[in-house]
């Protein structure tokens, strides 16, 4: 097949470049927005006076074919179809002959993969978005079933203060929160058509592009033909949404890795997501959460790649810009594998309480002996340094400091008294922050039932 730009060569590509340049191995997974851009604009062609209500009529026959030829995996890639707009149009005229070139009247390969691209953009977005609401409720039902349960709170990885469970997994779900804002706001942006730039300048053609926008449920169009086929603004952004939240699923696989392993025992991840060893028979490997964690560095290595990529591109379209593709798709699906594989691994996580309450140490207790002087009047810097001396007589003691008697206690303070042991538990203590957003049962709950809301309105 001659090449869609063959008039100005007299010489034959040379079989090494056409491996370098042609994208059909990867830019074949657009078929479905390539054709569906190409019924529209068949359609566009005619408002217009380009070609007549028959012809379209027989293009859209065609495509509509093709499309099915697709959908049935009986399509054929043939040498010759540089790209999925080629090999489309070529099996067009195949099945519609002549008329199918009249398809690209007016039209460019720029402002058809730009197009192509933000439509199936959308798409992944609509479905990205669905798993990242099933990773919430799983984290919401998970909360639910151990709201109960009381976990060493961390800072520096050392164990600070008593937290519900459920607090420490809620905060992962108002992180995805965020991430699903991030998401909706960037959608607005993808949601522009560029067809109708052609290859810079526009079309010459009186192409109703409102038209085409409606058509192909477009909110909007863009405004500059230029810009229009050189913007990936819409790509960067959402790798950069991507990165961010694969970021935040890997804190999330870094905390279960931890608290799986023998030293802590927290929780056990079921046998479906965890690996063995090929040497070693009694390993139960958290490979899951390792390869979540693995990935995230593809990911943002994706943003990285294709921010250099267009850092110093001139104007308008440049073939540098067909490498935007191969890492938004492989973003795609790494996220839509690590989003359902985190939802699966939180589901049917066990959470060993029992053995959490057995290796919560009792200085977590030390902040609210604080509290207890300075309602007492003292200033909470003297109560913290005098509480300080008791965590180290504690140590030297080598009790825990509900056992500790009062008049030890009162070798520091006159103020401390016997009912200082009534702070000196996990659970009152955690159940004392009563604040919003706070560790106290109650306003976990409230927790709960936010972001309960929240998602319950997204699958309205």
């Amino acid at each position: 097949m001659s090449k869609l730009w063959g008039g100005r060569f007299t010489g034959v590509t040379d079989t090494l470049m056409s491996q370098f340049q042609d994208s059909i191995y990867f830019d074949v997974r657009l078929w479905q927005a390539d054709i569906t851009g190409s019924i529209a604009y068949a359609k566009a062609l005619a408002r217009a006076g380009v070609i007549s209500d028959e012809e379209s009529k027989t293009l859209q026959q065609g495509l509509a074919q093709v499309q099915a030829e697709f959908a049935e995996k009986r399509f054929e890639l043939k040498t010759g179809d540089e790209d999925i707009h080629t090999a489309v149009e070529r099996r067009l005229t195949e099945i519609v002959g002549e008329v199918g070139g009249k398809l690209h009247t007016g039209r460019s390969r720029n402002d058809q993969i730009a197009t192509d691209l933000r439509l199936w953009l959308k798409a992944e977005i609509e479905q990205l978005r669905r798993h990242l609401v099933g990773a919430q409720w799983a984290i919401i039902s998970k909360a639910e079933e151990y709201v109960d349960v009381i976990l060493p709170g961390y800072t520096h990885l050392q164990q600070a203060q008593p937290v519900r469970f459920s607090h420490w997994l809620l905060s992962f779900g108002w992180m995805l929160e965020r991430d699903k804002a991030r998401l909706d706001d960037l959608t607005r942006r993808v949601d522009v058509m560029p067809l109708g730039s052609g290859a810079m300048a526009g079309n010459p053609m009186g192409i109703d592009r409102l038209f085409l926008a409606d058509e192909l449920g477009f909110a909007t169009i863009s405004a500059n033909s230029m810009d229009g086929v050189s913007d990936r603004d819409y790509l960067i952004e959402f790798l950069s949404w991507a990165s961010i939240l694969q970021v935040h699923l890997s804190r999330l696989a870094e905390d279960l890795i931890i608290y799986s392993s023998q030293e802590f025992n927290f929780v056990e991840l079921a046998d479906a997501y965890s690996t063995g060893s090929s040497i070693m028979p009694q390993k139960k490997n958290p490979d899951s959460m390792e390869l979540i964690r693995g990935k995230t560095g593809r990911v943002i290595g994706s943003l990285v790649g294709l921010l250099t990529t267009l850092k110093g591109l001139p104007s308008t379209y440049n073939k540098d810009l067909q490498e935007d593709k191969e890492s938004v798709f492989d973003t795609v699906d790494t996220l839509t594998m690590t989003l359902q594989i985190s939802r699966a691994v939180i589901q049917t996580l066990t959470v060993n309480d029992g053995i959490i309450y057995d290796k919560m140490d009792s200085t977590m207790l030390a902040t609210e002996l604080a509290n207890y002087l300075s309602a007492k009047g003292m200033p909470f810097r003297e109560a913290h340094h005098i509480v300080g001396q008791v965590v180290q007589k504690a140590i030297d003691l080598d009790q825990p400091l509900n056992l500790i008697p009062v008049a030890v206690y009162q070798q520091f303070s006159d103020l401390f008294e016997h009912d200082m042991y009534k702070v000196l538990t996990f659970h009152r203590a955690a159940d004392r922050h009563t604040s919003s957003g706070g560790t106290g049962k109650q306003v976990v709950r409230d927790q709960l039932d936010a972001l309960k809301l929240l998602t319950e309105f997204d699958e309205e």
